[in-house]
C-alpha cells in the first residue's frame, strides 16, 4: 500500500469512543455493494486514513505478514477484472485493494521487524533477543504452514478495513471471487515473496443497487454468542 503524505496522524494518542448505537448502527448500514458509483471517488484525505487503518490492523506477534496493493491504474483494473469473473466492483468502484500475504516468513522478515521495534521504541537491539528467538521458534517449527497462518492475518487486516471504512461511511465489497494466480501474474507478486489473499473493493454505492434496500440478515444473537 503506497504511503500517502495527505493523511496526518496526531502528535498524542487519545482514545475516543464512540456511542455503542453508533457502532452498531454503522456496522448494520454497510453490506457488500455489488454497483458502484463510478463517477463517486473517495476523498484523497478520507482514503489516506483508511490507508492508516489497515496498516494499524493487529497479526500475529506483530510481524504482519501482508502487503497491500492499491490499484489505481485503469487499464490494470480492467484486465484484474478479466480475472475477477467480470464483476463490475473491480472497475467502477473508486478504489480497489489486493490484500496479499507472504509467501515466506523467516530470519530476514523476523530481523526487519526487530530493527523496526528497536529503531521506534529507542531500545537496544540486544533487548529484543528472547521475543527474536521467540518468533523464530514459531516460524521455523516443523511443518508450521507460514501461508495458511499468514492467510489467517490478512484477513484480520481485512476486517479492520471493512470496519474502519464503514465507520467512515465509505462502501466496501470484500471478494474471494477472483482467479488468484492470474493476479498473481498480473500484479508480478509471486516474484516480490506474496500472493494474492483477498480483495476489496471501496466508494460508495449506487442509488440503484438493489441490494442497498434489502434487509441484513443474520442468525439470532442466542444462536451466535454462546455464554459458559
Amino acid at each position: 500500500m503506497v504511503h500517502s503524505e495527505t493523511f496526518v496522524a496526531p502528535a498524542s494518542i487519545e482514545h475516543r469512543p464512540i456511542e455503542a448505537e453508533h457502532l452498531l448502527n454503522n456496522l448494520k448500514w454497510r453490506y457488500a455493494v455489488k454497483k458502484f458509483d463510478p463517477a463517486r471517488a473517495i476523498e484523497p484525505h478520507t482514503w489516506a486514513a483508511l490507508e492508516h487503518a489497515a496498516v494499524h490492523a493487529p497479526s500475529g506477534f506483530g510481524l504482519q505478514p501482508w502487503k497491500f496493493i492499491v490499484v489505481s491504474d485503469r487499464a490494470l483494473r480492467q484486465e484484474l477484472r478479466g480475472a475477477s469473473w467480470n464483476q463490475p466492483q473491480i472497475t467502477d468502484a473508486s478504489h480497489l485493494v489486493v490484500f496479499a500475504r507472504k509467501t515466506g516468513v523467516g530470519r530476514a522478515e523476523v530481523d526487519a521487524y526487530i530493527d523496526q521495534i528497536a529503531a521506534v521504541r529507542g531500545v537496544e537491539r540486544a533487548s529484543l533477543a528472547e521475543f527474536r528467538d521467540s518468533m523464530l521458534g514459531f516460524a521455523g517449527r516443523a511443518g508450521f504452514d507460514v501461508q495458511g497462518w499468514a492467510g489467517r492475518q490478512v484477513y484480520i487486516a481485512l476486517g479492520v478495513f471493512l470496519t474502519s471504512a464503514a465507520m467512515l461511511g465509505i462502501d466496501t465489497c470484500p471478494m474471494e471471487g477472483f482467479d488468484a494466480s492470474r493476479y498473481d501474474k498480473i500484479l508480478g507478486l509471486t516474484e516480490q515473496g506474496l500472493a494474492a489473499q483477498v480483495v476489496a473493493t471501496a466508494g460508495y454505492r449506487s442509488a440503484d443497487d438493489p441490494f442497498a434496500a434489502m434487509k441484513k440478515v443474520r442468525f439470532r444473537h442466542g444462536d451466535v454468542v454462546v455464554r459458559r
